[in-house]
Order: C-alpha cells, then sequence, then structure tokens
C-alpha cells in the first residue's frame, strides 16, 4: 500500500512539473512580454522608493535591462511602443488639466517672462550648433533645437514635491518654465509632423508651418465648440449616475476620440489630448477626472518610460563615448548657462538661479516623442536619432544629482548672505514686497506645523504667500531652501510696513500660543484694519473672543493638534476663504493628506508641533549694525482688572483692545518701556 502511494505520489509531481514547464513553454512573445514588464511596473516603486529615487530612473534602467540593448528579453518591441504611445496621450491630458487660465495667469511672469526666453534662445541656439557644427539640413535642426530644449516636467515637478520646494523661489520658476514648455510640445510636434510632409520635403519650411498653423487653428475651432456645447453636459450626466465605470469610460472615449480627430486632420495625436485637458479644467470635474485617470496614466507613462530604455544602447555608448559625453555636456552646459542668466536678469538671488539652471539641464520625455516622430519621418538620419535619444535619457540620470549639488551650492550662497537675509532686508526680498503690493499674496503668521500645512496648499494652487515665524532655528532652515519664510513678529509695525502687509489678500494666524496669537492680531488689527484675518484658536472660548471682539474669523483645529493630518480641515477653511470652490479645496485637501500619510508610512515623522516660544522669551530680532539685539514684546498683555481701569489707561498712551469685568487685554507697543531682560524694572 505504501508502495502504491509512493508511486502515486510521484506520478503526480511528474504531472504537475511536466504542466509547469509546457505552461512557461507556451508562454512566449506577448504573453512573456506582458508578464514581464507587469511584474517589473509592480516592483520598481517599491524598489525605487525605497532608495528614495525617482521612479523614472527605475522604468528607464528596467527597459535597458529587459530590452534589445540588454538581455533581450522582451521580443515585441513595436507593439509595446505603441501601448506606450498612449502614454504620452494620457500624459498630455493631465498638462491639460493643469493649464488653467488662472493658473497661467497667476504665474504669468515664469510662465511667459522666462519660460518663452528660454525655449526661444535655447531652441536658436541648439539649432544653429546643429546646423553648423552637426551639419544638418533647416528642416532637422528646427526639430532638434525645439526637443532638446524641453525639460522633464515628470522628473523636475516629482523633484521639487518630494523635497517641499515647488514654493521656493527657484521652485516657481521652474515650474512657471515648464509650464510654457508643455504649451510648446503640442505646437513643436505639429510643427515636425508638417516638417516631414511634402511641402517640406521640397524645401518650403515656412509654407510648411503656416499649413501647421492653419490646421492647428481648424482643429481647436472645432475642438472647442462641440466641447463647450456638449463636454459638460454629457459629464453632468455621467457623473448623475453615480457610476465610477462609466466615468471612467466617458474620460477615456473624451481623450482618445479627440487624439484620434487632430490625427485624422493631419496633425499629432497629442495636440487632441491636450485640447481635451484644457477644456476639462474649466470645468468642475477637473480634480474627479485627474483622480480617476491617475492609475491608467502611471501605467501607461511608465510604459513609455520602459520603452524609452529600450533605446539606450550600450553597445552604441562604449563604441561613441566622445561624441555622445560631447554632446551630453554641451546641451547641460548651455541649458544650464541660459536659464541661470535669465533667471538672474529677471532680479532672481544667485542661489535660487543656479539651482533653476540645473534642475532644467536634462532633456525631457517629449524629446524622445518628437525625435522618434523626426526618424520615422526622415527629417533624421536613425544615427542622429539614436545620438540624441541616448543623449537625452543619460541627462536625464542626471538630474537628481544635479539637484543635490545645486542645493547644497545653494545653501552655501544663502548661508553667506548675512543676517538681513533671514529678515527680509536684502535683494532677494525685493520681488516678494513687489508682489505683496499686487494685492494677490497671503500672509502666514508662524511656520510651525498648521502654517507649513497652509503653505503647502497654497504652492498646490500657485498662491503667492509670504510667511513669519519667531523661532530663528525654524526661519533660518526655511530661508536657506530658498522658501519665503522671514524670521520677524508680526506684532512689530516695522515688519507689517516692510512688507506690504496692508495690501495682502488674506492673513493667516497659525500660531499656537494664545498671548502670542493675541499680540499678532492685535496689532494686525491695529495697523492693517481693511485685511481680513483669519486665526487659529486654541479652544472654543478664545475662538468666539477673537471673532467678537476683534472680527476676527478663527477657528480651533481638531483636536489631537500634534495631528498634521487631523489638522488638514484648518487648512481647507483657508482656501475656501481665499474663494477657492469646494470641491477644489477637498480635492487638495485629499491630496495633501495623502502625501503626508506617505511620509509618514516612509518613517518620515511629520506629526509633530515644534513648541512656539513661550512668553518671555526671544521673539523678534532687531539688526543695528551687524548685531543682532533680541527683545520680548509685551503687546496685548492680558492683565487683571476692571473696564474702569481701561478708562485710566487710555490718558496715558495705552491702547485699551478689548474689556470685561474679569479681564482686559491692552496694547503697550507705543510706551517706551525698557524690555531688556537683562536690566528689567518693575513699571509703575
Amino acid at each position: 500500500a505504501l508502495a502504491g502511494t509512493a508511486e502515486g505520489l510521484a506520478g503526480t509531481a511528474t504531472e504537475i512539473s511536466t504542466a509547469v514547464a509546457s505552461g512557461f513553454k507556451s508562454m512566449s512573445g506577448g504573453r512573456r512580454d506582458s508578464m514581464l514588464l507587469l511584474m517589473a511596473m509592480g516592483l520598481v516603486v517599491p524598489f525605487c522608493k525605497r532608495l528614495k529615487m525617482s521612479p523614472i530612473l527605475g522604468f528607464l534602467g528596467t527597459g535597458l535591462l529587459l530590452g534589445p540593448g540588454g538581455a533581450g528579453l522582451i521580443t515585441d518591441v513595436h507593439t509595446l511602443e505603441k501601448f506606450a504611445e498612449l502614454g504620452i496621450v494620457f500624459f498630455l491630458f493631465e498638462m491639460g488639466l493643469e493649464l488653467s487660465v488662472e493658473r497661467l495667469w497667476s504665474m504669468r511672469r515664469d510662465v511667459f517672462g522666462l519660460g518663452l526666453s528660454q525655449f526661444l534662445i535655447t531652441s536658436v541656439i541648439i539649432a544653429g550648433v546643429a546646423a553648423q557644427v552637426g551639419g544638418m539640413a533647416l528642416p532637422a535642426a528646427v526639430v532638434v533645437g525645439g526637443g532638446l530644449a524641453l525639460s522633464s516636467s515628470a522628473f523636475v515637478l516629482q523633484l521639487l514635491r518630494d523635497k517641499g520646494e515647488l514654493g521656493s523661489r527657484h521652485g516657481r520658476a521652474a515650474f512657471g518654465i515648464l509650464l510654457f514648455q508643455d504649451l510648446a510640445v503640442v505646437p513643436l510636434l505639429v510643427v515636425t509632423q508638417s516638417l516631414g510632409s511634402s511641402a517640406a520635403a521640397q524645401g518650403s519650411v515656412g509654407h510648411a508651418l503656416m499649413l501647421a498653423g492653419v490646421k492647428a487653428v481648424l482643429a481647436l475651432g472645432v475642438i472647442a465648440a462641440a466641447g463647450r456645447t456638449a463636454l459638460d453636459k454629457i459629464f453632468y450626466i455621467v457623473a448623475k449616475s453615480k457610476s465610477q465605470e462609466a466615468f471612467l469610460s466617458i474620460i477615456l472615449l473624451t481623450v482618445l476620440g479627440m487624439s484620434f480627430f487632430t490625427e485624422a486632420f493631419g496633425l499629432s495625436d497629442t495636440l487632441g489630448a491636450f485640447l481635451a485637458g484644457v477644456l476639462l479644467s474649466e470645468t468642475k470635474y477637473r480634480y474627479q477626472v485627474e483622480a480617476d485617470i491617475a492609475p491608467v496614466r502611471g501605467l501607461l507613462l511608465g510604459l513609455f518610460f520602459m520603452t524609452v530604455g529600450f533605446e539606450i544602447n550600450l553597445g552604441f555608448i562604449a563604441a561613441n563615448p566622445l561624441t555622445l559625453g560631447s554632446v551630453l555636456a554641451g546641451m547641460l552646459a548651455v541649458k544650464a548657462a541660459i536659464i541661470t542668466t535669465l533667471c538672474l536678469v529677471s532680479k532672481m538671488p544667485l542661489s535660487a538661479a543656479q539651482q533653476t539652471g540645473a534642475l532644467l539641464s536634462q532633456g525631457g520625455e517629449f524629446a524622445f516623442v518628437a525625435f522618434g516622430l523626426a526618424s520615422k519621418l526622415g527629417l533624421i538620419s536613425s544615427g542622429a536619432s539614436t545620438l540624441l535619444l541616448n543623449a537625452a535619457a543619460l541627462s536625464m540620470a542626471t538630474t537628481p544629482l544635479a539637484a543635490e549639488l545645486s542645493g547644497f551650492l545653494g545653501k552655501r550662497i544663502e548661508a553667506r548672505s548675512g543676517f538681513s537675509h533671514y529678515v527680509g532686508r536684502d535683494r532677494a526680498s525685493e520681488q516678494l514686497v513687489e508682489e505683496a503690493s499686487a494685492g494677490d499674496t497671503v500672509v502666514v503668521c508662524g511656520y510651525g506645523r498648521i502654517g507649513r500645512m497652509v503653505c503647502d496648499l497654497l504652492d498646490q494652487k500657485l498662491i503667492r504667500y509670504v510667511a513669519f515665524e519667531v523661532n530663528p532655528q525654524r526661519a533660518i532652515e526655511a530661508r536657506n531652501r530658498g522658501l519665503p519664510v522671514f524670521f520677524g513678529d508680526v506684532s512689530r509695525p516695522e515688519v507689517l510696513r516692510s512688507f506690504n502687509v496692508a495690501d495682502s489678500k488674506l492673513v493667516v494666524v497659525t500660531i499656537s500660543d494664545k498671548t502670542t496669537t493675541n499680540r499678532a492680531v492685535i496689532s494686525l488689527r491695529k495697523f492693517c484694519p481693511d485685511v481680513p484675518i483669519y486665526a487659529r484658536a486654541v479652544d472654543k472660548e478664545h475662538r468666539e473672543r477673537l471673532r467678537g471682539t476683534l472680527d476676527v474669523d478663527a477657528e480651533v483645529p481638531i483636536r489631537p493638534e500634534d495631528s498634521a493630518i487631523l489638522s488638514l480641515p484648518f487648512g481647507n477653511k483657508v482656501l475656501r476663504r481665499l474663494g477657492v470652490d469646494e470641491d477644489e479645496a477637498e480635492a487638495m485637501v485629499e491630496k495633501e493628506r495623502k502625501r503626508l500619510m506617505d511620509i509618514n508610512a516612509d518613517g518620515d515623522v511629520v506629526d509633530v508641533e515644534e513648541a512656539e516660544p513661550a512668553e518671555g522669551e526671544p521673539l523678534d530680532a532687531n539688526v543695528d549694525g551687524g548685531g543682532v539685539e533680541v527683545a520680548p514684546s509685551l503687546d496685548g498683555e492680558v492683565l487683571s482688572g476692571s473696564a474702569e481701569l481701561g478708562d485710566a489707561l487710555n490718558g496715558s498712551g495705552v491702547s485699551v483692545v478689548s474689556a470685561s469685568n474679569a479681564t482686559m487685554a491692552i496694547d503697550v507697543s507705543d510706551l517706551d518701556l525698557d524690555l531688556n531682560p537683562s536690566n528689567k524694572q518693575p513699571q509703575d
């Protein structure tokens, strides 16, 4: 019996092994390619997050290993490239969603000043080098110049978000330049398509460009007319059904339908996707569309970067190190020099200018699309296309290192700027003061946990802000990162005047200490009576006193107050006070909540409240002849007494702000008192 059982088990094991071997043999071609890519995409992202590196580098490396230039495990490269092209289509669609008229207008200086100048100058210089040194024809040189003038939006924005530097001066400049580059992508692809037509082949580049412009205008008119009349109604009907499947289906239909339409019109399919995003960006469904399309877009975009990795040829790199190295070094140096110079001309400080140049010196993802299209149309040779694609891919791999080096250099430059740099009395602050005078700047008082959260939300909406912090270490660290955070106490009138706080759009007080909050609010009400104030209250009683006595809108953050995530509703109400739509504010807060949860999951604790300086500790610094004299401020001190005492004090130079039978809040900022703790004497 035992022998029979053993024979049966052996026979079963043989059958199983035979079936497994047969399954592996049948899994060839497209099946094996799909399994390998899905497994790779499932492992690349967590692996890269663990190493704290960009997943794009992981996708490029995976494509290199699996593709023809590596192990050669992927066989049907052509079919995969077709799917990967959809990743670029959806990426352009998402870019269209980001490019609302409001966003472009709020960053008009960086977008249409720096962005336009950078793209035109870089394109002309690189095209000239390609024609004179590389011997390329004019149509090919135009495509190469425009393609290499672009930078990687996916790479740079991810780096800025990971470091929390989107609100810094170099972060805003880089984002503005990238926004214009996104606007320039579609015309570049349209021009490339037209330059490869028979008109360009006959040498009439001007005729090809004019034809592309006419086609683009016609396509834009048809899509805009149809979209504005039908798109909102269609999405309203589908959204009313509350079916996520139906909503996702109509999104895919819109993107692919408009892409196919522009492609049939003789234009790039990415133009249709971009226009679809622009149309939906002005509807209330924008954030829901962005959330639903994110997994599909991320999957296809990851596949696109893997196919870019297929194009990296290690044999070509080994055979042409000098040529490839010259093109790579030249591109990085030219772009970094042009962008840094333009930033300096626009009165940006050197620390921010050189960081912007380093961040945007690499080639962009759309260079691969432009060069691939140009090679397919016969504008550039396959050898030139391989050289440019490898140079662009390697330049993207250098971006994290360039960002670290420029960030280190920027901090060294900031640290040598002197104390005036941290209190806003240097050249770097002039532009902030000028922007504050325009009436669209938010002033944040306190850069602790809640203050940072509010500033992060303002960064998402690209709302200009200036923050003041009385903790020197906290202010210096934020300022060294290029953020508009300054060391100062808003209860002092000279601080309010130096930054034109009276002209600001809103003042948000996020200080955790009750007395310090009262002092700040009293000073703001006295010197900026017309500016709306939204304050953080300690408890319900404090909230009602701020609302009733000082006409200040106040809220108590959700308890426990040592949780940044639970305090997000406070940020939501700040956005609503600034006129942000309710659905949009909810979506922004949800995005910030996920970011904070991801940071906590990675082991970087953010839910910790740094204590505000206690009453009587240093609150402000005065710069006098290079020295720093630190002194506390007693404005808004709460004294015991009666309302009758207020009448007596009014005649002695003390402003009575509020009074009740129990307590009285007074402002003693106008009194000539010796506030130096070392020799403080009792006051009568």
